[in-house]
């Protein structure tokens, strides 16, 4: 298999998402890091390009010089990751669908659903692939979890309650540090704040586990920290497509947590439970039987955890492996492209489901903002 022309935008020097991306493309030795525009500061993006090593010519002092150079080369890239601030998500994936380009999104997709479902007809109408991304899903046993659920090892699902609840945003002090700080400003992120950041990754998480999607929920939104225009801890309640029972906390005033992100399935004959900062066990309790350790790398899994547990047994797995995964599949459905045929997206989050996440945002904004009314999506 030959390699794939990659592009970042965004994740420059300092960025918390840049290095995962950079790891997970190059993991596999599927992807060439060939062009950049890493930094709002033109030269900083290109010199810090450059000390990646990157050519100077196609180290780009912003995405739209990075637009017009990559699209006049025979070797342009095949691939764009956007990672930049939530409201430049929109422009930037736009251009490069509509010229051309395949582009991994890091969420959320958008800042508005029209915009969500305005990317859904010009990913189609491109005929190149639009991925969000829901790294976490990528992860050996959230993927075993989810042909457990698939298989019917627990029976019809009931109810699944998951959680993204950390503490790095409790101090009313760091109100105006800018890592922080755009987190919460209306015009940076929306209409949401943590549900936006971390809580949809908890909801996505539910949805791709259970492949159901969410159709309605009730959200109490607040901001511990008074100052903040914007929530900083939500509990929403939700209801999916076949009758399960959701329930989600999120938060980033959780003090003693560190990143915080699980999910627990609930099932007529048994239920499961993962937790993202012990990624190697998922637990699996049958009705009437004692809780088993489920461990990534053994033997007997499903395929879909076997090809996606890049590590012995024993051995700690990491968020770039699990963001390779999505990277690897990502690789194999553009060489099919290339090669005519239809790739295998089943796995990959996809525009729509960026969308999905989309009007989850704007519900639970409307929800939050009428004491807890439901929605419907």
């Amino acid at each position: 298999m030959t390699t794939i022309n990659w592009g970042l935008i965004g994740g420059g020097r300092g960025s918390q998402i840049g290095p995962a991306h950079r790891l997970a493309a190059r993991l596999d030795g599927l992807y060439n890091f060939t062009a950049g525009a890493l930094d709002h500061r033109a030269e900083e993006g290109r010199a810090y390009g450059q000390e990646l090593g990157l050519e100077p010519s196609r180290s780009y002092g912003d995405w739209r010089e990075m637009l017009a150079g990559e699209s006049a080369r025979a070797d342009r890239v095949d691939l764009v990751t956007v990672a930049t601030p939530n409201n430049t998500h929109f422009e930037i994936t736009k251009a490069f669908l509509e010229a051309g380009f395949n582009v991994l999104c890091e969420k959320p997709l958008t800042m508005t659903p029209k915009e969500a479902q305005s990317l859904i007809g010009v990913a189609r109408e491109s005929g190149k692939i639009c991925a969000v991304n829901y790294g976490y899903t990528g992860y050996a046993l959230v993927r075993h979890m989810r042909a457990m659920v698939a298989r019917g090892d627990i029976g019809k699902v009931r109810m699944v309650f998951t959680e993204f609840a950390h503490g790095h945003h409790a101090d009313a002090a760091d109100a105006d540090n800018p890592r922080v700080r755009w987190r919460y400003d209306p015009e940076m992120v929306g209409v949401s704040a943590q549900f936006a950041d971390c809580g949809i990754h908890a909801l996505h998480l539910a949805t791709f586990v259970t492949n159901q999607r969410v159709e309605r929920l009730s959200a109490d939104c607040v901001s511990l920290i008074p100052s903040r225009t914007l929530e900083d801890d939500a509990m929403v309640n939700f209801r999916m497509s076949e009758g399960t029972v959701g329930r989600l906390w999120t938060s980033s005033c959780a003090l003693g947590r560190q990143h915080g992100l699980g999910i627990q399935v609930f099932g007529e004959t048994g239920g499961l439970r993962w937790t993202q900062e012990q990624p190697n066990q998922l637990f699996y309790t049958p009705l009437g039987g004692r809780t088993q350790i489920i461990e990534r790398g053994e033997g007997g899994l499903s395929p879909e955890a076997d090809r996606s547990s890049r590590v012995t047994i024993g051995h700690s797995e990491g968020m770039p492996l699990a963001f390779g995964n999505i990277y690897s599949e990502l690789a194999t459905a553009i060489h099919a492209l290339k090669a005519g045929q239809t790739p295998d997206l089943g796995l990959v989050p996809l525009v729509e489901a960026g969308a999905d996440s989309i009007s989850a945002i704007a519900a639970v904004a409307r929800s939050g903002n009428n004491n807890g009314q439901w929605v419907e999506l």
